[in-house]
């Protein structure tokens, strides 16, 4: 299906913001990008700040459905052998989805100039994932598949080093076959540590 003008803008925009920053990108140029004159990118969008505030609520859908249909399953899990299974899932998707690797270089280097882009990274680089896995971690431990420990620092020191992993991912593209690898093992070792056999 053909993309509407509109989103090829914010196709255009997304590349050219991560590459350029918001205050490098230009609107004559993102114009030229998707064969428009800048009075006719203006029809479609009143400012480089509109274009700005629909790519990011954008990429808040497109991370919730991306993410949502792998954290959907995180409710109902009766394993450790079902979270690594989605742990894995939500890494793939984190670290292989051409927009979230795009939108997380424009919040790393925008949160220091935008509030909005802090906001976003603050909840999508750790809060959002430590609130999730922390009641995730809180079921799993009712349901005696985990061991009673505090969910919280549970979460912490189970989303911070797949953070990690998911930063080299965005340096250095070509070792992510090498990040899923340790990626397991990590998980691995968590699940040995802190998982219950299911009976």
């Amino acid at each position: 299906m053909a993309k509407t003008t509109k989103e090829r803008i914010l196709d255009a925009a997304l590349e050219m913001f991560a590459e350029n920053g918001y205050a490098g990108t230009n609107m004559r140029d993102l114009a030229q990008s998707v064969g428009l004159t800048k009075s006719a990118l203006y029809k479609h969008f009143q400012s480089k700040e509109d274009i700005w505030n629909s790519l990011l609520d954008e990429v808040q859908i497109h991370y919730s459905q991306g993410f949502g249909s792998a954290a959907a399953s995180l409710e109902e899990l009766e394993s450790c052998e079902e979270l690594e299974g989605v742990a894995l899932a939500l890494f793939d998707f984190t670290v292989h989805d051409r927009m979230i690797i795009l939108a997380r270089k424009i919040l790393l280097t925008e949160q220091f100039r935008n509030e909005r882009a802090r906001e976003l990274a603050g909840k999508y680089f750790l809060g959002k994932m430590e609130q999730v896995f922390e009641g995730v971690f809180g079921a799993m431990m009712d349901k005696g598949l985990m061991k009673r420990v505090d969910p919280s620092i549970l979460a912490f020191s189970f989303v911070t080093p797949i953070g990690a992993l998911v930063q080299l991912c965005d340096r250095e593209p070509e070792h992510a076959d090498w990040a899923f690898d340790r990626l397991r093992a990590f998980l691995a070792q968590f699940l040995g540590e802190y998982g219950i056999a299911a009976r």
